[in-house]
């Protein structure tokens, strides 16, 4: 949840984290803090609110950001504790010799507290943070990582975490539990960088290595130490392939639109990184790039049922996913919350396939399902768009979406990447199982070849959108209603609607209004209804009938060819529906867009909104 900054070397310590702090202010934004040392020891300086009221405090304080030695800065989305000046990072030991930040949550930070406060330590914060760095300041006796490395042995919960040192000037200390954690390696070694994910280091440095599981850094300029519960590790590099221009808006009035409208360019790139060739009609099946899928064709055909993990937009994907692969490969998918089946004791075996969604590759409870899955002698696969991420490597394979960075907390251009992705495995997987002919096969990876296009042609409809928004930014609650595929999209819609609007918003299967929520519509409720032509039509269209008879607005997503739907509703807007399932793709669009401009004319702040973080690493 929160974001984690560090550096050590002879840069601009200060500076190079409060920018870093900036790039990652998606993953929390109620407070920001930062620490360094160098000449004059160590200074910790922190604001209540976000990465620029911390900088116009340094300003305020006219603190010099362009000195040389080691820095951590943290931005805080608050667990334990409101989102206070004295709760924010970094914290201190007794003595002030050490600073620590802290993304994660102890769990036994009241047990540690009381044998802390026990010895003499004074707590000035709410935070299970605090409990940390007092532990940490107890153990030191001159070696910063050794102190660390002892503090865990002691640490129940799940961590990442940056120190600093007063008496070890330069040196800069990481460790991760459960939170992901990013070194960055400077040219020769004379500078280090630490951050939660690689967007603030990106502008540097493309080499990095990520921790695993108690892994302990110990960083300063010329030298890296890695230990494992005591144990020296080898560094492991890998390369980055993000740019830092995709960490810019790049002339976007919000990095949510930038991200809605990079979907046609980033869907083909996903499409040129897993299509070697989409085959012919004639009979030559599509050839795929899946070098890490990491199961072979056997393994592939022992599987007797699937079941797909996720939380928020990612669980709304699988339900996509669900339909393509039960279609395709005839295998029965179940999709569940990570955070449920982890818990829940579940049936399965090793011929049960678990695949989990996550665009982080971070997500705690679809992490905390892999593993549990793999413990429980099943398969695992992944879909993740970040390399290198923890779900990535814990997987017995995975599939790189190639989206880019997402860095709008309300999820985009990942959710269309993961259908996409999900598709190219459903297809994959029909072929190996021989429920799928190649001459369809080919059909379908067609389908997904021209769906940018057919983005591009939705994303025209933004002026339509935005009228309609105009009218619709008072409305206190709304309603979404699809059937088939378009039940998970009218999911995504109201989450979208949720998430960066503030209006209280539902998701339904459109057979189920019947059932209960039609109760809720009047002249007030705007209801959007996905209503594509095709097998399910009629019965949608009856749904608008019944919406309209209790005086309900209905905003219809349709087709464009649609010749019936416009005397029926009160506004339409159109999508080209020719691509089969893969339309599910194109809906996406428009929903997208009626979230982000009612937010706009409500005034909300629609990269950060209110309580939200970009990946929940935390339970």
């Amino acid at each position: 949840m929160c974001g984690i900054v560090g550096y050590t070397g002879p840069g601009q310590a200060l500076g190079f984290v409060i920018e870093g702090l900036a790039r990652l202010e998606y993953r929390g934004y109620d407070s920001a803090g930062v620490a360094h040392t160098g000449s004059k020891g160590l200074k910790v300086h922190r604001a209540a609110g976000r990465v620029a009221d911390l900088r116009a405090a340094l300003s305020s304080a006219a603190v010099p950001l362009d000195g040389p030695g080691a820095a951590i800065g943290h931005t805080r989305w608050a667990t334990h504790g409101p989102p206070t000046e004295r709760n924010a990072h970094p914290h201190r030991d007794q003595a002030g010799d050490i600073a620590l930040v802290h993304n994660g949550i102890i769990e036994n930070h009241a047990e540690l507290r009381a044998k802390l406060e026990a010895q003499g330590c004074v707590f000035k914060s709410d935070t299970d943070t605090e409990a940390a760095a007092h532990l940490i300041g107890k153990l030191y006796q001159g070696d910063l990582l050794r102190a660390v490395e002892r503090a865990l042995e002691m640490i129940e919960g799940s961590f990442a975490f940056a120190v600093l040192s007063s008496k070890e000037p330069g040196r800069l200390v990481g460790a991760r539990r459960g939170s992901p954690l990013v070194v960055g390696l400077g040219a020769g070694n004379k500078e280090f960088f630490l951050a939660s994910d690689a967007l603030p280091i990106v502008e540097r440095t493309k080499t990095v290595l990520y921790l695993n599981d108690d892994e302990i850094v110990a960083l300063k300029p010329g030298e890296i130490q890695i230990r494992h519960r005591g144990k020296p590790v080898e560094p492991k590099t890998q390369e980055l392939h993000w740019s830092a221009e995709d960490a810019e808006r790049g002339g976007f009035e919000h990095f949510m639109l930038k991200e809605i409208h990079e979907q046609p360019a980033a869907l083909r790139r996903l499409a040129v990184e897993l299509i070697a060739s989409p085959g012919s009609p004639e009979g030559q099946p599509p050839a795929f790039r899946l070098e890490h899928l990491g199961l072979d064709a056997a393994r592939l055909q022992a599987v007797q049922r699937i079941v797909i993990l996720g939380q928020g937009t990612s669980y709304h994907a699988g339900l996509v996913g669900r339909n393509m692969i039960e279609r395709t490969a005839r295998v029965p998918v179940q999709v569940e919350y990570g955070s449920d089946f982890r818990y829940r004791d579940p049936v399965v075996d090793p011929n049960v396939l678990v695949l989990a969604v996550s665009q982080s590759g971070e997500t705690a409870d679809t992490l905390g399902g892999v593993r549990l899955a793999k413990d429980l002698g099943c398969p695992t696969l992944s879909v993740v768009n970040v390399t290198g991420s923890t779900m990535a490597r814990e997987s017995d394979g995975v599939i790189y979406m190639h989206v880019g960075p997402e860095i709008g907390v309300a999820s985009t251009k990942a959710f269309t990447g993961q259908i996409a992705a999900l598709y190219v495995f459903a297809i994959h997987l029909g072929l190996v199982r021989g429920t799928l002919s190649p001459a369809d096969a080919h059909r379908r990876a067609q389908d997904l070849l021209q769906v940018p296009a057919r983005i591009e042609e939705a994303l025209g409809q933004a002026p339509a959108v935005k009228k309609i928004a105009e009218t619709l930014k008072d409305a206190e609650h709304a309603l979404y209603l699809g059937r088939g595929t378009g039940f998970p999209l009218a999911l995504e819609g109201a989450l979208k609607l949720k998430e960066v609007s503030y209006i209280h918003a539902e998701g339904y299967d459109a057979a189920e209004m019947k059932h209960g929520p039609i109760a809720l519509i009047d002249e007030k409720m705007p209801v959007v209804v996905l209503a594509l032509q095709g097998r399910r039509y009629e019965k949608i269209r009856s749904n608008i009938q019944e919406v309209k008879a209790r005086g309900g607005r209905v905003i219809a997503i349709a087709s464009h060819d649609d010749a019936h739907i416009a005397g029926a509703v009160d506004e339409v807007l159109r999508v080209r529906d020719d691509r089969g399932i893969m339309n599910a793709l194109v809906c996406a669009v428009p929903l997208q867009l009626i979230a982000y401009y009612i937010a706009v004319v409500r005034g909300c702040d629609v990269d950060k909104p209110r309580n939200l973080a970009k990946s929940v690493t935390v339970e």
